[in-house]
């Protein structure tokens, strides 16, 4: 299974993400000039990265034990096996596990009234893995189980995740390019009620088309673009595909863009590099980086086998259901 194409996909996109946490924790919610003050510029990482990391293995243990496939409910059970992943959580996380653990509201509605966030979109690549070149599912399935986190008037986060995991599934088609996954990150969003978060990626890769430079890019989308929290995922999913388009979807500049882009690096850098890793394979990675990973944390490459496992499992399974109409 380690050998194929799709674990290559599949542990590119585990990896770029992770790297990506890892590289943009140490200046999180920095602006991009103190970043360049104090690092100059951001070209390593270490460390196993933050709340963004530990909940997409909260999603991949849920769908690993549900057969690749997930609700609100079987998220909800896995975060509370993983109590231990608490204290990264950030709030409007820490609200609902509250809720759910005290039985205070059911995990459909735990969503409802909490702080608007990236807590949904920046982990949400699983999805797209278990919905490998299916980016319309991939959405619908996202849009579900980031409803656990937020619903109601932050809808719009959910929205993101949506985004997110269509990318990722685009990402991971054998034959994409990288106006293919942007596309696709938009095309399946609720055409009025996402509207907003459309609106917001049409607005910011465009600016990156007409720009053409990461620096120049990186200016006006401070000036026009930045939100009261940095967290907001009206501001960090466009940001996140925009930065992967001006880099070409390569895996190495996308998440030294996103690390040195200020604000929510962690969480931009994880989204944009599990992104540019599914598009790209594990071949795409500086092998240094995968090598210290590997060092570092080797539960990964196992993890992707996994992930693996499942995707062609559910693969199997629309090919059985395709058969009956034949």
């Amino acid at each position: 299974m380690n050998k194929t194409e799709l674990f290559d996909k599949v542990y590119g996109c585990l990896l770029g993400g992770l790297i990506g946490d890892a590289f943009g924790a140490p200046v999180e919610g920095m602006h991009y000039k103190d970043i360049a003050e104090k690092y100059g510029k951001v070209t390593t990482f270490s460390g196993a990265g933050t709340d963004d990391s530990a909940i997409k293995l909260i999603i991949c243990r849920a769908l690993l034990k549900h057969g690749g496939y997930i609700t609100m409910d079987e998220l909800a059970e896995s975060f509370l096996a993983h109590e231990e992943f608490f204290e990264l959580f950030y709030i409007p996380v820490r609200n609902m596990y509250y809720k759910i653990k005290n039985d205070i509201t059911l995990p459909v509605d735990a969503g409802f009234g909490n702080m608007h966030s990236s807590s949904s979109a920046m982990a949400i690549s699983p999805m797209g893995i278990v919905n490998a070149a299916n980016p319309r599912q991939a959405a619908i399935e996202a849009y579900e189980v980031a409803g656990l986190v937020h619903s109601g008037p932050a809808a719009f986060c959910r929205d993101g995740a949506a985004a997110i995991a269509a990318a990722t599934a685009e990402a991971m088609r054998k034959s994409t390019t990288v106006d293919a996954i942007i596309t696709a990150a938009k095309a399946y969003l609720h055409k009025k009620s996402a509207k907003v978060m459309i609106d917001r990626i049409n607005a910011a890769v465009t600016l990156a088309k007409e720009v053409g430079n990461y620096e120049k890019f990186r200016e006006i989308y401070y000036e026009t673009s930045l939100e009261y929290l940095i967290c907001d995922s009206r501001e960090t999913i466009p940001a996140t595909l925009a930065l992967f388009y001006l880099a070409k979807g390569d895996v190495e500049t996308t998440i030294i863009y996103s690390a040195n882009f200020g604000r929510d690096t962690d969480t931009i850098a994880s989204m944009a590099g599990a992104i540019a890793g599914a598009y790209n394979g594990i071949a795409g990675f500086p092998d240094a980086w995968v090598q210290h990973i590997e060092k570092e944390n080797s539960t990964q490459r196992q993890l992707a086998a996994d992930m693996t496992e499942i995707t062609v499992k559910r693969i199997n399974e629309w090919k059985e259901y395709c058969r009956n109409f034949n």
